[in-house]
């Protein structure tokens, strides 16, 4: 009996013996390299078309630091801006910098990241006193978007005097996007008995009346705007000449052709002009009518600011 156990518990450790070798080990599982390679591939191709997406038509996009961020929310910085003061019947006019790049192809110089602005003292108090702190909405044309813009008056709008220059820029149009925003000041006639017709900023600007009256209607980056009169003798009065036939500066070019300043390193051809315009005798006001006509044709046709 014990004997019929025995080779019985032996039999079923043979069978289970048995059962086990023939049992396949489970091998690890190997990545599908192929499949690896081709979803990597994949998201590499994805990433390559959206910098595509990102990239604008404009090759000046392209040859400037920041353009391909930062100029398409300027545009509609400057039309929210000027369509606002063209609804509260409100004057402004393009200012510094802003009126150099005006001149030489009617855009924002590519190495002056800001927009200047002026207004007259009135319009500044009424700002202070009605919309400061406000905020203005603005949809494109055919944009869903709507872009939401600041209204930031400086609290001693009404101190006209420089003091220690840390209050010489009067308000702001901030976009609450991306915190980009316009410098505005504004203009006073700070001594009507002594100096009458002189307007002056917080930042020893003075221009005279007949220096910014009649305002004359244009465009800046394809937006309608508006210039001083006398935007020839502000700019000589502020930048003197050379500003404006010089053509290299800031590690830029001016391509008369293109009628655009590129950077050095991208421009292929080195075209040397004197200017965009009539040279640097056209640029006084006392030009004869021919020539200031034909400088006003060079600019945009003037057509009422929105």
């Amino acid at each position: 009996m014990k004997l019929l156990q025995c080779l019985s518990v032996l039999a079923s450790s043979a069978l289970l013996a048995r059962s086990v070798l023939a049992s396949p080990a489970a091998s690890p599982r190997l990545p599908d390299t192929k499949n690896t390679q081709a979803t990597a591939s994949k998201r590499e191709e994805n990433q390559e078309n959206e910098k595509k997406e990102d990239k604008p038509s404009d090759p000046r996009y392209f040859h400037e630091p920041g353009g391909n961020m930062y100029l398409n929310h300027y545009d509609h910085m400057m039309r929210s801006y000027l369509i606002f003061f063209h609804e509260k019947n409100l004057e402004t006019w393009i200012a510094h910098g802003s009126l150099l790049g005006w001149w030489w192809n009617g855009k924002m110089l590519p190495w002056d990241w800001d927009i200047d602005t002026q207004v007259p003292d009135q319009t500044l108090y009424y700002l202070g006193e009605n919309y400061n702190q406000t905020t203005y909405q603005y949809r494109a044309a055919g944009e869903a978007k709507i872009r939401n813009y600041l209204i930031d008056v400086n609290p001693h709008f009404r101190e006209r005097e420089h003091g220690d220059g840390a209050n010489f820029i009067d308000a702001r149009w901030i976009d609450m996007d991306n915190g980009l925003y316009i410098d505005i000041t504004g203009l006073s006639e700070l001594d009507p008995a002594t100096k009458p017709g002189v307007w002056s900023c917080k930042n020893f600007h003075d221009y005279r009346t007949a220096d910014i009256y009649p305002l004359r209607d244009t465009f800046f980056e394809g937006v309608p705007a508006r210039i001083p009169y006398a935007y020839d003798k502000v700019l000589l009065d502020e930048y003197h000449e050379k500003a404006l036939v010089v053509t290299d500066f800031e590690g830029h070019r001016w391509d008369a052709t293109r009628r655009e300043w590129l950077r050095v390193q991208d421009q292929a051809v080195t075209p040397r002009h004197d200017g965009p315009h009539l040279g640097s005798k056209a640029l006084r006001r006392r030009a004869a009518p021919e020539q200031q006509q034909q400088q006003q044709q060079q600019h945009s046709p003037a057509e009422k600011a929105t």
